[in-house]
């Protein structure tokens, strides 16, 4: 590992840390060890044990390493509604090692109150302001503006039905509308040939990894906004959409963050819960327990309600790359595992 990149990653961090403190965000150093988990069918765990001394007639207790601190987070949100941000390392199997995977990797979780996903995406472009070299203006003895380049904000938006449109040559709500079967085709017509029997959004996400991630522009961030609503996760719905309030961020074709406007009602918390746990129970391959009176987090007390909130996770790794011009995980890690 070179020192000087050992550094620069160092300085990323901290600046990283200083536009947050300079905002008021409360930094968090929550477990990383956690005795259950959010049920998310999309990822893998890893799992572990608390085995008790030798002298106890306790049983080993299950335990299993955080894919992100989301589920600590939002318990501090619901209990002191504050701004908050956290960089820790996270943990996720089963993902083939390679360029821009490594399984344990540090996360970038930063939660504002009283905002939405398009707030949090102001906000992560002044994040990339504040980390991005500045260069002199010319217009003023002293004055300095963020320099130029491909990673320089404003962040080229687009919609996921646009992309679809854009990339893939059809409309992504319309043919979902029209059942598995219509997706399946196009998959088709684009030269993926899906096995048969896929759901609709295996095959929206089969679409979207082969054509449109591929296509994305490489010269400047791209933040693709609106997913739809039968991918499930905890994002709230758009008012009378198929979309929920959701965005990732693409930096030179490389997904680098997600974002959320936070659902807030407990009984859509409840339901993804028990759909997702169901769903886990059958495929994952790595089981979890999972809280089911989590919901209860979000549920009205006497201080008031879960505030309204979003969150970004943000690769800080993949971050790291970026800014350094690198194209390989294991070159800006100290150590591979």
């Amino acid at each position: 590992m070179d020192i000087e990149i050992l550094r620069e990653r160092a300085r990323i961090i901290r600046k990283t840390r200083s536009f947050f403190d300079l905002r008021g965000y409360l930094e968090l150093d929550t477990p990383l060890l956690a005795p259950d988990l959010i049920p998310e069918t999309s990822l893998e765990v890893f799992e572990t044990a608390y085995i008790p001394p030798r002298q106890s007639k306790g049983a080993a207790e299950k335990r299993w390493l955080i894919p992100s601190p989301e589920i600590w987070m939002k318990k501090l949100i619901a209990a002191h509604r504050t701004d908050m941000y956290q960089i820790c390392k996270c943990f996720r199997n089963t993902e083939s090692r390679g360029s821009l995977h490594n399984p344990e990797f540090t996360m970038l979780e930063y939660y504002t109150m009283d905002a939405g996903y398009e707030d949090s995406l102001l906000i992560t472009e002044d994040l990339f302001r504040h980390l991005l070299p500045a260069a002199p203006s010319g217009e003023a003895p002293g004055a300095v503006e963020t320099q130029p380049g491909p990673l320089s904000p404003p962040f080229m938006r687009i919609t996921m039905e646009e992309a679809f449109l854009r990339w893939a040559g059809f409309s992504l709500h319309e043919t979902a509308a029209a059942g598995a079967g219509a997706l399946e085709a196009e998959g088709r017509r684009l030269g993926l040939d899906p096995p048969p029997g896929l759901d609709t959004a295996t095959l929206y996400d089969l679409i979207f990894i082969h054509a449109i991630e591929p296509a994305l522009p490489r010269d400047r961030p791209v933040a693709i906004l609106d997913y739809p609503a039968f991918v499930p996760c905890l994002a709230k719905k758009k008012a009378g959409s198929r979309t929920v309030e959701r965005w990732e961020l693409y930096l030179r074709g490389i997904e680098l963050a997600n974002c959320y406007s936070e659902e807030t009602d407990p009984h859509e918390v409840r339901r993804y819960f028990e759909t997702e746990s169901a769903v886990k129970e059958k495929t994952g391959r790595v089981r979890h327990k999972v809280d089911a009176d989590y919901w209860k987090v979000f549920s009205p007390r006497r201080d008031g309600a879960f505030p309204r909130c979003s969150g970004v996770a943000m690769g800080v790794d993949r971050l790291i790359m970026a800014l350094t011009g690198k194209s390989f995980i294991d070159s800006i890690l100290p150590f591979t595992v």
